[in-house]
């Protein structure tokens, strides 16, 4: 047990772990030191010294947020020397931050914006070097806007891409004043080793880190003549939108996002969680098919163990960084891109619309969707599968634009022939749920039983964890696939890109023996997703968790082989998973994947 360290902050008494910092210990009774370069997820940086408190006795402030507490500590988190010197560096930071704020799309929700107007800067007289800095703005990649001349150095951006996602497509470049957030050799964020996850967008204070937002073509395409605007809204958005628009983290608004859909003026709303029951189809007779080719045919070129291929930005980072496992990755697309490309097709046909008269516009919890979107391979249905990618934040901008009282609006169902969904394509959005969503249904499929977990809920591929093993023993299977009796499936779930090396180094190193493996880019899943509601935490990321398994326990689906909406689509277009209509809509190939 760790030992109590007592001090004192603001002549209020508390104890707290040792090791714990002043900022942790000031939490803890609820008074609030302002930060920047601080964030729950990330490591101690204490760049910024917005968090500087006064200590009795020495001459000197102290980071709060990197400085450990000691036994008899007397802290000053408001004193007047504190006060100033915060102000101070405020200050400086705004002196060299392009402030036009009514012309940012962070206006409102930029945490330099409101530290400047908390204390009153201005005053001191900085001179803007903005004007003095040749200092430009990326807007070449799909997905992420990068604008230096709004960045303040924090470095959140540069721990996050190295620290979570080991990534390190952003970087601390040159000394001094002329110091700079920067890319390999200044290249553009599409032509360095960014897997467009967003996740330094998340955790940006300031506008320098955006997403690129589609809003003005989306409102166009609604507003214009002779065009279908199809919509699909992922799972993860459905427990988070609420949070963007003034609601607590973990409530649910299934109900009221297709509501405020319909008033926006879209034609058909729809949901993706209908092609994520229809990806553990594809994605679990693929498996299966794997299985058998190794484990009867003994054919030597099998790719084992498989893993899968919903996140974008796991794809994207395996392409750069584990290029000899490409054979490896699912060929089944993602829910998105299923659903694109069934929309100008299945979709269009079933309601007579001329395919290029529809435009279809998802809503994500992720920015690399906007990326997978554009991939050139995305075209199956003879045009681009999905035009525009909105984040959950853009959504929630679109219904405020539209002077919609989202609080007020009634629950509404999504349209039918691809609306239903099963509690399986819900729990997409949290890490593990693909892997439980496919063990639901493949090992029934296998022995004509239910898995053996209680109410369905697979726990232990379940959690936080960063990374998670669990093994299912098959046994008593039906006569078809009896090549599977007594197999121990194993299996990995991971989240979070730097875990995702890890595992892969684990495999390629002979020292991890799986079947099968689920990998989210973001932590926690989706529900993390880098275009999900700001701020993010583990904290929050639970309470989105939660709500996600609610929703699951609530739908009187719960396993996606009896989704009747999928049932029916492969009896009257897709005929049978794996067929030539399947690969033709549903599937990639080792080829296109191999090009990037």
């Amino acid at each position: 047990m760790a030992e109590k360290i007592n001090l004192r902050i603001d002549n209020i008494a508390v104890s707290v772990d040792e090791g714990s910092t002043i900022l942790e210990a000031a939490k803890k009774i609820n008074i609030r030191i302002p930060t920047l370069c601080h964030h729950e997820d990330l490591c101690v940086a204490g760049n910024c010294r917005v968090c500087v408190v006064e200590q009795a006795g020495s001459d000197r402030l102290l980071p709060s947020c990197a400085m450990p507490v000691s036994e008899g500590m007397e802290i000053m988190t408001n004193s007047l020397k504190v006060r100033k010197a915060r102000k101070e560096v405020i200050e400086l930071l705004v002196s060299e931050h392009r402030a036009e704020c009514t012309r940012c799309y962070k206006n409102g929700s930029c945490e330099l914006q409101e530290l400047s107007s908390e204390y009153i800067v201005g005053e001191n007289g900085y001179i803007d070097l903005i004007p003095f800095k040749n200092l430009t703005i990326d807007h070449f990649s799909p997905s992420i806007i990068k604008d230096d001349s709004k960045c303040i150095r924090c470095q959140r951006c540069v721990r996050t891409c190295s620290q979570l996602q080991n990534i390190s497509a952003l970087t601390v470049a040159y000394k001094g004043e002329e110091m700079k957030i920067s890319t390999f050799f200044e290249r553009p964020m599409y032509e360095v080793v960014c897997t467009n996850c967003g996740q330094c967008v998340s955790r940006c204070p300031t506008g320098a880190l955006t997403e690129k937002t589609y809003l003005n073509e989306v409102w166009s395409a609604i507003h214009a003549e002779g065009k279908h605007v199809v919509v699909q809204t992922a799972p993860a958005v459905r427990i988070a939108l609420g949070e963007a628009l003034g609601m607590p983290p973990g409530e649910i608004v299934t109900g009221k996002l297709v509501s405020a859909l319909r008033r926006l003026g879209f034609d058909s709303v729809l949901d993706t969680d209908f092609t994520a029951d229809l990806t553990i189809i594809e994605e679990g007779n693929e498996l299966l098919q794997r299985l058998k080719k190794a484990l009867v045919d003994k054919d030597p070129t099998v790719k084992l163990p498989m893993t899968t291929s919903c996140s974008p930005g796991w794809v994207k980072f395996i392409e750069h960084a584990f290029p000899e496992f490409l054979g490896n990755v699912s060929t089944a697309k993602s829910p998105q891109q299923m659903f694109g490309a069934l929309a100008k097709t299945f979709y269009a046909n079933k309601l007579d619309i001329d395919p290029e008269t529809m435009v279809s516009v998802s809503i994500m919890p992720c920015t690399a969707k906007k990326y997978e979107a554009a991939r050139p391979e995305m075209r199956s249905s003879g045009y681009q599968d999905v035009d525009y990618v909105l984040t959950t934040r853009e959504l929630a901008l679109m219904i405020k634009q539209a002077g919609i009282d989202f609080f007020s609006l009634p629950d509404d169902e999504y349209d039918s022939i691809m609306g239903e969904s099963s509690g399986a394509a819900v729990i997409f959005g949290a890490t593990g749920g693909v892997m439980e969503a496919a063990l639901r249904t493949a090992y029934e499929v296998v022995t004509g039983r239910e898995v053996p977990f209680e109410g369905l809920n697979i726990t232990p591929v379940r959690g936080m964890e960063y990374i998670r093993e669990a093994a299912v023993k098959i046994d008593n299977v039906l006569p078809e696939w009896s090549f599977l009796e007594g197999v121990e499936l194993k299996t990995c779930v991971t989240h979070g890109l730097s875990n995702a090396k890890k595992v892969m180094e684990a495999v390629r190193d002979g020292k991890a023996d799986y079947h099968f493996i689920e990998v989210m880019a973001c932590p926690g899943g989706c529900l993390g997703g880098g275009g999900q509601p700001i701020p993010t935490s583990a904290e929050i990321r639970k309470r989105r968790s939660e709500a996600i398994y609610q929703e699951d326990s609530l739908k009187p689906i719960r396993k996606s082989h009896e989704n009747p909406e999928v049932i029916h689509i492969y009896k009257e277009y897709l005929k049978e998973p794996l067929g030539h209509k399947s690969h033709e809509l549903l599937h990639t190939t080792y080829k296109e994947r191999n090009r990037y």
